[in-house]
């Protein structure tokens, strides 16, 4: 029996280009996030901006190669290749040159169908990381003008709308967060996701809130706080995303997805006892991203 045309699919497993460090130890970046889309039936094509031996959370003396400048070069090759990528994804990013770089990248590689995700890394609990300074953050702010998806954290949302990054917890009112996402969104993005949101009202419970302008919508996904700090959880949950995303989840269901994702891989990790700075037991919980999601809770924020 031989295949029509009609019956030919030219990509079965869907390209995703990833722009993100290498770590080679203690689970993050791009060591996570090869394994959780490759899980998820994505290909994932890395271009590395630079290589560690380990991530530089409690880790000291580690190794690192910055790779800006390897990566036009890098990327020249893919063009003379007319490779297309059903994603371009991109995380951490070290200096205003490697930004300047994504942004050619999305317009080299734009086509339509395409989904641009940006996680725009830049801060948490309130400050900066040690590498971001200001012309960073502005120059983030003209990345996420290119993307359709963004995944800041609290932090990082006040830092692209110039608001106080270190905004109390009772603060937090549903104005207040419906505004920050449609502000966000009108940066050019159609999908906003603000993770790590405190609800104020109930203490021992975080929530994530993401706009769907297309379909004018909110959306919320509340979790239980677990007392623990594992780096690369927002690897992972942004890579999740990712994935569903293209596998043809809708939103809310994408949020639901990352969001139980991340919650069982830190309840899988919490009760051992190893060093944190290795990140949460991935492996163990690879499978559970081929499980349907049976008992959804998300809701119209």
């Amino acid at each position: 029996m031989s295949y029509s045309q009609s019956m030919y699919k030219p990509n079965p497993v869907p390209k995703t280009a990833a722009i993100h460090d290498l770590s080679g130890f203690g689970r993050a970046s791009l060591t996570s996030i090869i394994p959780i889309l490759s899980t998820m039936g994505i290909q994932v094509c890395p271009v590395p901006t630079a290589i560690l031996s380990t991530h530089t959370s409690d880790f000291k003396d580690y190794f690192f190669f910055d790779f800006t400048e390897h990566m036009e070069a890098f990327i020249k090759h893919w063009e003379s290749l007319n490779i297309e990528f059903d994603a371009i994804y991109s995380g951490f990013l070290g200096s205003d040159k490697q930004v300047k770089i994504v942004r050619e990248f999305i317009k080299s590689f734009r086509k339509k169908n395409q989904i641009i995700i940006v996680d725009p890394v830049l801060g948490d609990d309130g400050i900066t990381y040690d590498t971001i300074t200001e012309n960073l953050v502005t120059q983030m702010k003209e990345l996420v003008k290119h993307a359709d998806v963004i995944t800041p954290n609290v932090t990082e949302a006040a830092l692209l709308l110039n608001e106080a990054p270190s905004i109390s917890a009772d603060q937090f009112s549903h104005n207040l967060i419906k505004d920050w996402l449609k502000r966000l969104s009108d940066l050019g993005p159609e999908m906003v996701i603000i993770t790590s949101i405190p609800v104020p009202e109930h203490p021992k419970l975080s929530s994530v809130v993401a706009y769907d302008r297309t379909n004018e919508k909110f959306w919320q996904v509340q979790c239980t706080y677990i007392p623990a700090y594992f780096p690369g959880t927002g690897d992972i949950f942004t890579s999740v995303i990712t994935g569903s995303l293209l596998k043809g989840d809708s939103l809310p269901i994408a949020l639901d997805r990352s969001v139980q994702f991340v919650t069982q891989a830190i309840r899988a990790s919490f009760g051992h006892n190893y060093p944190r700075r290795e990140g949460v037991l991935l492996e163990s919980v690879l499978d559970n991203l081929r499980a349907p999601i049976i008992n959804a809770s998300y809701e119209i924020f």
